[in-house]
């Protein structure tokens, strides 16, 4: 039996502004001047021994890495982001491709969020032309640069759009070219001209809310925005210009400049906000490289760096300063607990909102 792929070419997709989006950037973002929501005393302690950690990681120009879920931007924590990069005590940011989507819809389109179970049911659940189009656009023309996912989507919204080369021009450089670095990326970007009638020159595209974007403030502050997507993960899948071979180009960068970071770690500090897979998978694999390249160049493994999680979930009920817990308990399953604590250093968990977390935070680092 031969089984043929799906065409995801003949795909319908529609306009954004016909989606019936959940929320609203205005109502949505939160006030990091405001009162932060109560926390237990536990957490409390906890974001204090995070806040110093910070503090000492910065006084020594370690890297400071905030690693989180999408949630973290569906919750309105763009402004709280903005401060803590704008104070200087994050060095680095890394998401999932759910992150920068939600990002990149609230700066666009100033809503976001669908009914999953309503429009999977209907067949339009992610179907929506600007996200898929846009978000490829953006990674077909960084990728001749080359910058990688978060990069690339930053620039897009700080210069609303993209200059897109002729195919005369992309042709003539894979004929003299063939074996260039760029050739695949401009292969791929030729390829998109002719099959979607693309018009060469600049193709404005508005960003009215692009002030409280967090891919355009790290991208304006020159701060590492790496992305950390899975195929067939998010609804930018969803679209007839979906490519694999794009997003794996600009996030395979993104790894490598997550690894950057993780050379700098040495006594610096972790924060894995409400990414329970991501996070702990691409961490503990960037550092085995890096541990890697210093042990052939005979210098020490990472040391000295703590790493702080936060999740909703109760930790498996196991105190994760004990160590890891055995194999018959159901905590040894919690991927982002286990995996954060076989990382070295010092592992920190708090069972506690990601938003209330971090707000926390930013008033302990601003306070005198």
């Amino acid at each position: 039996m031969k089984h043929e792929p799906l065409d995801l070419t003949r795909l319908r997709v529609l306009p954004l502004s016909q989606r019936a989006s959940l929320a609203g950037i205005a109502e949505t973002l939160i006030d990091p001047d405001s009162i932060p929501m109560p926390c237990s005393d536990a957490n409390v302690a906890l974001i204090g021994r995070a806040a110093a950690d910070i503090r000492a990681a910065r006084a020594r120009g370690a890297t400071v890495m905030l690693i989180y879920g999408a949630h973290l931007i569906k919750n309105g924590a763009h402004r709280i982001l903005d401060r803590m990069m704008e104070g200087g005590w994050i060095t680095h940011l890394a998401t999932n491709g759910a992150g920068i989507i939600h990002d990149w819809e609230w700066a666009h389109h100033g809503r976001s969020t669908e009914s999953v179970r309503d429009n999977v049911a209907s067949g339009t659940f992610g179907t929506w032309d600007e996200t898929g189009r846009c978000i490829h656009l953006a990674l077909l023309a960084g990728a001749l640069l080359p910058e990688g996912f978060g990069g690339s989507l930053g620039r897009f919204v700080v210069e609303d759009g993209v200059t897109l080369p002729t195919p005369a021009e992309l042709e003539d450089a894979l004929r003299a070219e063939p074996s260039h670095p760029l050739s695949p990326a401009r292969a791929e970007l030729l390829v998109a001209l002719r099959r979607y009638c693309l018009q060469p020159g600049r193709l404005p595209v508005a960003h009215p809310w692009k002030a409280t974007c967090v891919l355009a403030r790290a991208f304006a502050y020159n701060i590492p925005y790496t992305v950390h997507p899975g195929i067939g993960y998010d609804i930018i899948s969803n679209h007839p210009m979906f490519n694999g071979a794009v997003l794996g180009r600009a996030a395979t960068l993104d790894f490598q400049l997550f690894g950057a970071a993780v050379e700098r770690l040495d006594e610096g500090v972790v924060l894995s906000v409400g990414s329970a897979i991501m996070g702990p998978q691409v961490f503990e694999k960037s550092l085995s490289c890096v541990n890697n390249l210093r042990l052939q160049d005979g210098r020490p493994i990472v040391a000295g760096h703590s790493i702080h999680v936060v999740d909703l979930q109760d930790g498996g009920q196991w105190d994760w300063s004990r160590g890891e817990p055995p194999r018959d308990n159901p905590a040894y399953y919690l991927r982002f607990c286990k995996s954060y604590a076989r990382m070295g250093g010092a592992m920190h968990y708090a069972q506690c909102d990601n938003v209330t977390y971090l707000h926390r935070l930013l008033h302990a680092l601003s306070s005198k």
